[in-house]
């Protein structure tokens, strides 16, 4: 059975008390107190040069970091040494399991899984879909697709055959209403003892969402602000929030929609996870799927083992 975040939590505190022992030697050595221990923290998130950490009690404390430790965000795991009860300083970072990251700007850390957020109204867009889910997948992310807002189709049978393709190919679809509360609770059951990111532009619904699974979300909300002295000015910084029901989110408010620039033509073709299997037999090694003779890929779109929306969408993003 996979441990929950909490049980590794504890368990790495050994060897992160070893990890803070060892950088005291570090040049960069800050004036703590010798009877400071070392403690685990969780990045609830970042303001400038300074973070806000959870302990293992639940406590948010003010820390800075020191300058030799790259550069921490919500849902890293770090080890701190306080400096009082209200203020501390970071002394390393613990390894990620992964990282998201938007034009080179590293977002949050330790992501379970992706939530993608699209609605009736406005319309979902395939190729903004499909920008997210090749960003997912080159972050090596589990990534879901929820579709809001089905109360406002008057044709719900078609909106589920537009995801289909989706589903197809293994991406897990959910379908939702806030309104009517339709897939909530099973929303709810699927979110526990893991951390997650809600990502999406604007107007899908993902506040309303989030409101639904934090009830006093705008309490916490107050609490990180109070603490981190800058008022509500923190609600647009990526921040993690816990779950009442289990697991945490992290919101990224200012990330609305992913641009791939950033991104090679190989990058993008790993994005489309589908066409992995015929790649190798394509005639030629660096073959790009367009007009080269023998593509296995070209092959499997005529034989339907590729979706057509698909294959265009992948021809527009190396355009």
């Amino acid at each position: 059975m996979s441990l929950t975040r909490r049980q590794q939590w504890h368990i790495e505190k050994i060897q992160a008390e070893r990890i803070a022992r060892a950088n005291k030697a570090s040049s960069n050595t800050e004036n703590l107190p010798e009877t400071t221990e070392a403690q685990i923290g969780l990045v609830i998130t970042r303001y400038g040069q300074r973070l806000l950490i959870e302990n293992s009690s639940g406590n948010l404390i003010q820390c800075t970091a020191r300058r030799n430790i790259d550069p921490c965000v919500a849902g890293d795991q770090v080890i701190f040494q306080a400096v009082d009860n209200d203020s501390g300083v970071v002394t390393a970072l613990l390894r990620r399991d992964n990282a998201l990251e938007r034009s080179h700007k590293l977002i949050a850390a330790n992501i379970d899984e992706l939530w993608l957020v699209v609605a009736i109204e406005p319309h979902y867009q395939f190729d903004l879909i499909d920008r997210y889910l090749i960003v997912a997948q080159n972050a090596n992310l589990a990534i879901n697709i929820i579709v809001n807002k089905i109360e406002l189709s008057d044709n719900i049978n078609q909106v589920k055959k537009d995801f289909a393709m989706y589903e197809d190919i293994s991406y897990p679809v959910h379908y939702l209403s806030v309104k009517t509360q339709i897939g909530i609770d099973t929303l709810k059951t699927q979110l526990n003892d893991k951390a997650h990111i809600f990502l999406g532009q604007s107007g899908v619904g993902k506040s309303s969402l989030i409101n639904q699974l934090i009830p006093k979300l705008n309490l916490r909300v107050n609490e990180i602000s109070n603490k981190s002295k800058l008022g509500k000015h923190t609600t647009t910084a990526t921040t993690l929030y816990h779950i009442p029901t289990g697991g945490d989110l992290i919101d990224s408010p200012g990330v609305r929609e992913f641009q791939l620039d950033t991104l090679n033509a190989k990058e993008i073709l790993e994005g489309f996870k589908e066409f992995k299997p015929f790649i190798s037999q394509c005639k030629f090694r660096n073959c790009a799927h367009i007009n080269e003779p023998n593509c296995a890929v070209k092959n499997a779109l005529e034989t339907g083992n590729i979706h057509p929306k698909r294959y265009e969408s992948y021809l527009a993003l190396i355009a």
